[in-house]
């Protein structure tokens, strides 16, 4: 389908009106929605005006604010019950096939190496890993810490522990 001068003036006149590009096309006939914005880009048409208030947009912002608050805070109490229990349960090495849903699927090793498994701890019920692989995979935003020893492992604890 091509745009001819009268679909053109057309879209022009519909666009200026503040017919949405869903109306434009049903309009027009034979071409997308998406075919409209296209064409409306490249003629630069100007932008639709926006239908929210600067006084609801305020309070759109700030109702957007409280959801991330409570939505740091709920993460955070969740993070910090993984990490007041400190008794994981001993690794269970598992090669892939041997893995089902309620094995841990963190790889130790390399997986070119002969000595390559994964951890096979039961994971936590909707995640891939155990509790303790999950302090690794799932840190709270800016607080990231490497850890490449398996002897560092209880002092990242605590510093998880003391950072929450």
């Amino acid at each position: 389908m091509g745009w001819t001068d009268e679909k053109v003036a057309k879209l022009k006149e519909l666009w200026g009106k503040g017919s949405t590009a869903s109306q434009i096309a049903e309009i027009i006939g034979g071409i997308s929605r998406n075919a409209v914005i296209g064409k409306a880009h490249r003629l630069n048409l100007s932008a639709k005006i926006k239908t929210r208030t600067a006084t609801s947009n305020q309070s759109f912002e700030n109702s957007l604010e409280q959801k991330s608050f409570k939505g740091r805070k709920l993460r955070k109490s969740k993070f910090k019950s993984l990490i007041i229990e400190r008794d994981f349960e001993p690794e269970n090495p598992k090669q892939l096939e041997q893995l089902d849903e309620n094995s841990c699927k963190w790889p130790i090793g390399h997986p070119n190496e002969k000595s390559f498994y994964f951890c096979g701890r039961s994971s936590l019920k909707d995640f891939s890993y155990c509790k303790l692989h999950l302090l690794y995979a799932y840190q709270p935003k800016g607080k990231k810490e490497e850890v490449h020893e398996k002897e560092e492992v209880a002092e990242f604890i605590e510093k998880k522990i003391s950072s929450v």
